[in-house]
């Protein structure tokens, strides 16, 4: 039987990971995806040779680099629910894609590194959820 729209309104859920560059933002989004059977195995952030590339690093500069420099998004099922990870940049050269993604999520999921601490770019991200 088919979902009503408000019924299938009522299964999807849209968050955002966010963090300063080099946090493991790109790890959690491989490993999420992977958990939600999105994809059947996790790629590395700078992989070579012959090991897996990330699905949301899908640009060659991404790739070269291994930062992310725009938003994507990825949708799984996951037991009753769609999920739409929203996977934002994390340098602030790049931070406007992510204020914009952030207006598009439900929640957000902010990755720390604690042996880094947190940095500026980790306050601004805090003051632009809590705006929102």
């Amino acid at each position: 039987m088919a979902l009503t729209p408000e019924q299938e309104a009522a299964r999807r859920r849209t968050f955002a990971i966010i963090a300063h560059p080099d946090a493991g933002k790109t790890t959690l989004t491989e490993n999420l995806l992977l958990a939600g059977g999105a994809i059947r195995m996790a790629g590395a952030v700078k992989a070579r040779g012959e090991r897996r590339r990330t699905t949301s690093d899908w640009m060659k500069i991404e790739r070269d680099r291994g930062i992310s420099v725009s938003a994507s998004v990825m949708t799984f099922e996951y037991q009753d629910c769609v999920f739409n990870l929203l996977d934002t940049p994390g340098h602030e050269d790049f931070s406007e894609d992510t204020y914009r993604t952030l207006t598009a999520a439900d929640s957000a999921i902010m990755v720390l590194d604690a042996a880094k601490g947190i940095e500026p770019q980790t306050l601004k991200l805090f003051e632009v959820c809590r705006l929102r």
